[in-house]
C-alpha cells in the first residue's frame, strides 16, 4: 500500500477555501431564489434546461443526465413540481417505456420571473468579483476537473 500524497499547508487552504466558498455560494443563491421566487435549487436547474431546450420538453432520461442526477431524485423532484404546475410528465410518442417532462407555461412564467434576480445574486457574489484572465482561468480549470472526473468514471 503507498502512503497517501497529503495536502501541503497552500493545497490544503486552497481545497478548504474552495469548498467554503461553494457551499456559501450554493446556500446564498438558495436564499435568494426562495426570497424572491418561491423557487428551491433544483426547481431553478430543472427549469433551466427545459427552457433551454428546443420545444422546452426532454426525455426524462435526457433530463436527468444534463444535471447529472440519479433516477430517484429526478422522479421525486418532478412529482413535486408536476404538483405545482411547472412541469408535466407524458408518454414518449416513439417508446412507451420513455416519459417526457415539459415545462408548463406557469413553468416558463416561473423561471423568467426568478431568472433576473438569480443572475444578479450570480454577478454580485461571484462573476463581478473576478476579471477576465480570472474567468478564463477558472473556466480552463473547471473543464480539466470535469474531463478528469468523466474520464476516471468512463474506466470503470
Amino acid at each position: 500500500m503507498t502512503e497517501p500524497r497529503w495536502l501541503d499547508d497552500r493545497e490544503q487552504c486552497a481545497w478548504r477555501a474552495y469548498q467554503h466558498m461553494q457551499r456559501d455560494l450554493a446556500a446564498a443563491l438558495e436564499r435568494q431564489l426562495t426570497r424572491d421566487s418561491a423557487l428551491s435549487g433544483a426547481d431553478y436547474e430543472l427549469l433551466v434546461v427545459l427552457s433551454e431546450t428546443e420545444g422546452h420538453r426532454l426525455r426524462a432520461r435526457e433530463l436527468r443526465n444534463a444535471v447529472r442526477w440519479d433516477r430517484s431524485r429526478l422522479a421525486h423532484q418532478v412529482r413535486r413540481m408536476e404538483n405545482r404546475g411547472l412541469l408535466r410528465r407524458t408518454e414518449c410518442e416513439t417508446d412507451a417505456r420513455g416519459t417526457m417532462v415539459e415545462l408548463t407555461d406557469a413553468g416558463r412564467a416561473a423561471i423568467e420571473a426568478a431568472a433576473p434576480g438569480h443572475v444578479e445574486t450570480v454577478r454580485r457574489y461571484f462573476v463581478d468579483l473576478l476579471d477576465a484572465e480570472e474567468t478564463a482561468t477558472l473556466r480552463a480549470v473547471a473543464e480539466r476537473v470535469v474531463r478528469r472526473i468523466h474520464a476516471d468514471d468512463e474506466e470503470c
